[in-house]
C-alpha cells in the first residue's frame, strides 16, 4: 500500500513539475520576446545613434553623410516608453523600415513622434512602414519622411495606411521628397476627410531632384551678389569664379559693397537645407553670414568669423591647413598628413535643425571637418573671403547635377 501510495505520489510530483516546467518554459517565452522587443525598441532609439553619432571634435573623420545632423536629444520617454524617436540622418534601410514597422504595430509601443528624414527610404521603405501605420495598434500622431526619396508610390501606401487607420496621425511631413501632384492629391484628401485625423500635410521643396541619393538632394546653385563684391575682386565664368586681383574691377557704388575686406556675399538668403561645394586655391575663407554683417570699414564686425553674425572655414595652401572661426574664436583642424589637404570643399546647412557642417570632398567621398550647432534666426547668406593675392574660389556644378 506504501509501495503503491509512493509511487502515485512520485507520478503526481512528476507531473506537476512537468506542467510547472511547460508553464515556466510558456511564461518564459512570453517574457522573453518582450524583453526582447523592449530591448529592440531601446537598441532602434538609442544604440543606432550612440554609435552612429560621432562627437564634435576638430579631428576630421570620414563619413557617409549620416551621422552630423544628429539631434542633441534623440529620444524622450514618457511612463518608461518611449514617446518621441528622433532617426534623422541616421542612414536607415530597408530592413530598418520593417523592424520600425513591427514596432510601430506592436501593443508595447507607445511612441506618438517619429522622425525619419534625411534617411534614403524610398518607396519600398515607405510600403514597409505604412504596414505598421495601418494597423490598428499603431497611434503615431507625427510623422517626418523628409528627405526620404518619396514618390507617387510611397504616397499611395501611406494614403492607404491612413485609410485603414485614420484615427491617430496628424502631422505628416513629406518635403524635400517628389510626391508629383497625384501624390498631393491623394493624401490632401484625407485632410479633407472627417475620419481622418489629419490636419497638416507638408509637401514644401519638392520636385525631381530631390530624388538624388544622399545629400545631393539638397544642393542648390548659388548666385552671387554683384553689390557686395570688393573693388578688388574678379568676377569670371560668368560670375560662378571670384578671384583676389592687383586691378581695380569697375564696380559701381554700392551700400552693401565690401570696401577693405576682399569679400563679398551671395543674393539669397537660406532658411531651408542646402548643399553646395566650391573649389579653392590660396587663402581663403568659406563661409555663411547673416545679411546684417557691416560692409564698411575695418574692424572685425565686417569679417567672416570674427563676429556673431557668421560662421566660417579657413582653407589655406600653407601649415594652417584648415580651421574654423565664429565670434572670433579660431578652432584648429587636425589633419592626418598633407594629402588630407582637398581643393574642393562642401557646405551642409539644415537651418530648422540648427546645423552647419563643413566638409573637405574627395573622389566625391566627404570627409568631415566640423559642424556647428546652433540656433539661427536670421536667413543665411554663403559668402567669400580672401586672404592673399591670388586666392581664388569657384561655384561647383557637379554638386547640383550629381545623379
Amino acid at each position: 500500500m506504501n509501495r503503491r501510495l509512493y509511487s502515485s505520489t512520485v507520478f503526481l510530483l512528476n507531473f506537476y513539475l512537468l506542467l510547472t516546467f511547460e508553464l515556466v518554459t510558456v511564461c518564459s517565452k512570453f517574457i522573453f520576446l518582450q524583453i526582447k522587443k523592449l530591448l529592440f525598441i531601446s537598441h532602434l532609439f538609442v544604440c543606432i545613434r550612440m554609435q552612429q553619432q560621432r562627437p564634435e571634435s576638430p579631428e576630421p573623420s570620414c563619413v557617409s553623410m549620416k551621422s552630423d545632423w544628429s539631434m542633441e536629444h534623440p529620444i524622450k520617454f514618457k511612463d518608461g516608453q518611449p514617446a518621441e524617436g528622433r532617426l534623422s540622418g541616421c542612414n536607415l534601410s530597408e530592413r530598418s523600415c520593417a523592424a520600425l514597422s513591427s514596432v510601430l504595430s506592436s501593443y508595447s509601443c507607445s511612441l506618438r513622434e517619429l522622425d525619419l528624414s534625411t534617411n534614403d527610404l524610398q518607396d519600398s521603405g515607405v510600403k514597409l512602414l505604412s504596414a505598421g501605420l495601418e494597423c490598428s495598434r499603431c497611434t503615431l500622431e507625427t510623422l517626418s519622411l523628409s528627405g526620404c526619396l518619396v514618390t507617387e508610390e510611397g504616397c499611395a501606401s501611406l494614403a492607404s495606411a491612413l485609410s485603414s487607420n485614420p484615427s491617430h496621425l496628424r502631422e505628416l511631413d513629406l518635403s524635400y521628397n517628389h510626391p508629383g501632384d497625384s501624390g498631393v492629391k491623394l493624401l490632401s484628401a484625407g485632410l479633407e476627410d472627417p475620419h481622418w485625423r489629419l490636419d497638416t500635410l507638408r509637401v514644401d521643396y519638392c520636385g525631381p531632384q530631390r530624388l538624388r541619393p544622399g545629400v545631393w538632394k539638397y544642393a542648390c546653385q548659388l548666385e552671387l551678389d554683384t553689390n557686395t563684391v570688393n573693388r578688388e575682386l574678379k568676377l569670371s565664368d560668368n560670375n560662378r569664379m571670384v578671384a583676389w586681383v592687383i586691378e581695380d574691377q569697375s564696380y559701381p557704388d554700392h551700400p552693401d559693397r565690401f570696401d577693405v575686406w576682399y569679400q563679398l556675399l551671395c543674393r539669397d538668403g537660406l532658411t531651408g537645407r542646402c548643399y553646395w561645394e566650391v573649389e579653392w586655391r590660396g587663402d581663403v575663407h568659406i563661409s555663411v553670414s547673416y545679411r546684417g554683417i557691416r560692409g564698411r570699414g575695418a574692424s572685425r564686425d565686417c569679417v567672416f568669423g570674427r563676429n556673431d553674425q557668421s560662421w566660417s572655414l579657413s582653407c589655406s595652401d600653407d601649415d594652417d591647413g584648415y580651421s574654423v572661426w565664429h565670434n572670433n574664436r579660431k578652432t584648429p583642424i587636425t589633419t592626418s598628413s598633407s594629402s588630407s589637404i582637398s581643393h574642393r570643399v562642401a557646405v551642409y546647412v539644415d537651418f530648422p535643425a540648427g546645423t552647419l557642417s563643413f566638409y573637405r570632398v574627395s573622389s566625391d567621398t566627404l570627409i568631415h571637418l566640423h559642424t556647428f550647432t546652433t540656433t539661427f534666426t536670421q536667413p543665411l547668406y554663403p559668402g567669400f573671403g580672401f586672404h592673399s593675392l591670388g586666392s581664388s574660389v569657384s561655384l561647383c556644378l557637379h554638386a547640383f547635377n550629381q545623379s
